[in-house]
């Protein structure tokens, strides 16, 4: 997201190499979505790159390559996963989580790859699932053996958050589009372990966003209280303000628990002048 076009000049100073980007953005949030791993494994030298620009502490979570989860479904994708290994290996730990993002026909009935596939992953990273087949969300049984299954591993299951999305009608272009595209997913705020994450996608309209956030902000802060370290990933359909309410977010929650460090100062936008 740190080459979205709407954000250069608004959060991120323009005109700025494309290898500086990911900095900037690292100054307004201390976390980003690996979403473009998902299409194709990036080249280790993109990686090192990536590495070069965020501290140690900056988190990624980095999704793993769709021949692997959708082509394969977990099953034989052995030299996909090593590529995908060894490609990442620069970001150290900047990698706070690997997302397994399965299709929607993984059901229930999958458990048993998922489980296999889980315990064949190297002990050096964090990993993190997302289903989106809906018998894992209406049928308890199969949520309790998906988290059974989780927890054997020590993976989280990460929830994708959809209800404000489609709670009425869409507005914008980019709502309408985001409804055909988008799964309908309910609101789960059960941590398995201590770094959940959550993604959460809201309405063009930020107040409605933040309106539906609410939820959220009271499970992050009981979470937090409870020592676990949470990521917490806002989008809206068409993402233009994304950054700003990801910092909002944050905000309200240090409202509730001042303790909470601040996120860092933006690079400035404009260049600074002595007049």
């Amino acid at each position: 997201m740190w080459t979205n076009t709407s954000w250069q000049g608004r959060f991120i100073p323009h005109p700025l190499p494309q290898g500086e980007r990911l900095h900037a953005y690292a100054s307004l949030c201390n976390a980003v979505e690996g979403n473009t791993t998902f299409y194709a494994t990036p080249a280790r030298s993109t990686v090192e790159q990536w590495a070069r620009q965020t501290d140690p502490d900056f988190r990624l979570v980095v999704k793993l390559p769709k021949p692997i989860t959708h082509e394969h479904r977990l099953n034989g994708a052995e030299e996909e996963l090593r590529s995908f290994l060894d490609a990442i290996e620069p970001l150290g730990p900047r990698a706070h989580a690997l997302w397994i993002q399965l299709p929607g026909s993984f059901s229930p009935g999958d458990l048993g790859v998922l489980a296999a596939f889980l315990n064949r992953l190297p002990r050096s990273h964090r990993y993190a699932v997302e289903v989106r087949h809906r018998a894992f969300f209406e049928d308890e049984r199969s949520a309790r053996l998906l988290e059974r299954v989780l927890a054997g591993a020590g993976a989280e299951w990460v929830p994708f958050d959809t209800v404000v999305l489609f709670q009425t009608p869409p507005t914008t272009d980019a709502e309408r589009e985001s409804w055909t595209r988008k799964p309908r997913m309910p609101r789960r705020t059960t941590a398995l372990t201590a770094h959940p994450i959550i993604r959460y996608i809201g309405r063009d309209d930020a107040e409605r966003t933040a309106e539906g956030w609410r939820p959220w902000v009271d499970t992050v802060v009981t979470w937090l209280r409870e020592g676990r370290s949470p990521t917490f990933f806002v989008h809206t359909p068409d993402n233009a303000d994304a950054p700003a309410l990801a910092r909002r977010f944050h905000d309200e929650v240090r409202s509730h628990l001042p303790a909470l460090a601040p996120l860092p100062e933006p690079v400035p936008v404009e260049p600074l002048t002595l007049f």
